[in-house]
């Protein structure tokens, strides 16, 4: 019978938005004391996470992937000429020499222990639980863009050609870019958010983020906007209280703004189309 062995690991994470703390997992980094053994298994493939993010860096997360894949080999080699480890030493410290704690994309989760017979095959069943369980199962998180396609394809339908532009709208301290905004004596603005996230805090904090932006703006704003806004729901049901929650944070904001929920893109529509036309009639 073979001997239990005490192990530590480290999950190597891809964080997609630090803000709304997104991530996936994308490798599995082992230690072994007893065996003076470190052991790691990488993605080696960006098909998941470019099916999560889609607009993912590609060239660059496989680079950084690269990188790290080199460090740890020359550590695993290293590790294995060094024999028998320091009883206080563990997976995360071997892990931070290659990619040390900072703002990127690329962070170590909590080091975790446990004890074994056989580490290698310990590697194959962390990676599996940690990293490829969910592959068959990931769903594409809606974009920005796509939470405005419907109004954009319901605007081509009604025939409204509407000469949407860039406007830039300055506060006292800060400034806000709308990227679909047009002018009829006051400024109509446009925006589509997708709180297709994975967490309840992820919503809440891109609503936060949203809402201490416009509130910054508003402070000093000296051109009137008339904003709207387009909430695209999570995939998860049992998301939906932190969705209400990010609907009210937005609908609070001192900027002065209507919320729309997706399913109410008729509506949203309809106003758009009552502005606009009322401004060709020159009412």
């Amino acid at each position: 019978m073979k001997k239990n062995l005490p192990y530590s690991y480290v999950v190597l994470r891809y964080v997609h938005d630090v803000v709304s703390s997104e991530f996936v997992n994308v490798g599995v980094v082992l230690l072994s004391p007893d065996e003076g053994v470190l052991r790691f298994k990488t993605r080696k493939t960006v098909g998941r996470i470019k099916h999560v993010f889609p607009d993912l860096d590609r060239q660059s997360f496989v680079e950084t992937m690269r990188s790290i894949d080199k460090g740890l080999r020359a550590l695993k080699k290293h590790v294995s000429q060094a024999g028998m480890f320091a009883k206080d030493t563990t997976a995360e410290t071997y892990a931070l020499r290659v990619l040390p704690k900072d703002d990127s994309s690329l962070q170590w989760s909590r080091c975790g222990s446990g004890i074994g017979p056989d580490t290698g095959a310990t590697l194959e069943r962390l990676f599996s639980r940690h990293v490829g369980k969910y592959d068959s199962k990931s769903r594409a998180r809606r974009t920005d863009e796509d939470v405005w396609r419907p109004v954009k394809d319901t605007l081509k339908q009604r025939g409204l050609e509407i000469p949407l532009q860039t406007k830039t709208v300055a506060g006292a301290t800060d400034k806000i870019e709308f990227g679909r905004a047009w002018k009829n004596g006051s400024w109509h603005a446009y925006e589509a958010i997708s709180m297709d996230l994975a967490d309840a805090e992820g919503i809440k904090d891109k609503a936060r983020r949203w809402r201490g932006h416009l509130d910054a703006v508003a402070d000093g704003q000296t051109e009137d906007v008339d904003l709207h806004i387009l909430l695209g729901k999570p995939q998860s049901h049992t998301l939906m209280t932190a969705f209400d929650n990010a609907k009210g944070i937005l609908a609070g904001s001192s900027f002065g703004v209507e919320v729309f929920e997706e399913s109410e893109v008729d509506r949203f529509v309809d106003d758009i189309e009552d502005e606009f036309r009322a401004h060709l009639s020159g009412d």
